[in-house]
């Protein structure tokens, strides 16, 4: 890619069976993503306890939640001893600005910020309004699912965008459509994959997964 100091760090979202999770732990995974979403196929309350999750021992360790009550993710952030908290909904500042109050100071926020059919002014303006009370930014194609659709949105739109704080890339993501990073100006924190690199819902493709590690090591 040109930059031989640039290595994106990796998100793998959708977690749910513990044997993949310890497989991805071993390859050197970043942040280990678990959709605390019940409409989600991927909702990992179906196959792990929350104390099944607090016992892996990972420094990177994310609760997805859509349009969830505060006292909710609180609770499951100490019970399950979550890192990071992603908020993928339709969260407004007030909400997270009442979150990060509540929440233990150590837990990171990123939030979501859904790209469709917005002008760049437009994402400005969601950006800048969230700005003071998240860590991390995560760009994803927008979608009624929120999320884990495997499509991709036009990438060329960050780079009229003043990001201000790190963010991930998510959406479709593969090892086919990786190199177009080369042309963004501030390129992402880490990469948040999912759909692409599973054999169904919530069971990761470990070889695929494997492959891409690789590939991004030698961007």
């Amino acid at each position: 890619m040109g930059n031989q100091n640039y290595q994106p760090k990796l998100k793998v979202c959708g977690l749910a069976h513990r044997s993949q999770i310890q497989e991805l732990q071993k390859s050197g995974v970043d942040f280990l993503g678990f959709i605390f979403y019940s409409k989600s196929p991927r909702y990992v309350l179906n196959h792990l306890s929350l104390e099944q999750i607090s016992e892996i021992k990972h420094l990177g360790k994310v609760g997805v939640f859509v349009n969830e009550e505060i006292e909710t993710i609180t609770e499951i952030a100490e019970k399950a001893n979550l890192n990071f908290i992603q908020l993928h909904g339709d969260e407004t500042i007030e909400f997270t600005t009442e979150l990060r109050q509540k929440l233990n100071s150590s837990i990171g926020i990123i939030k979501v910020i859904r790209v469709g059919n917005q002008t760049s002014d437009e994402l400005q303006k969601i950006i800048n309004h969230q700005l003071s009370t998240i860590n991390y930014l995560l760009f994803d194609t927008d979608s009624k699912a929120y999320g884990g659709t495997g499509e991709t949105f036009d990438w060329s739109v960050l780079d009229q965008l003043d990001l201000q704080k790190p963010y991930l890339l998510s959406g479709g993501i593969s090892s086919e459509n990786i190199a177009s990073m080369e042309n963004l100006k501030v390129k992402p924190f880490a990469l948040d994959i999912n759909s692409k690199f599973e054999n169904n819902p919530g069971d990761k493709n470990l070889d695929k997964i494997q492959e891409f590690i690789q590939h991004i090591q030698h961007l």
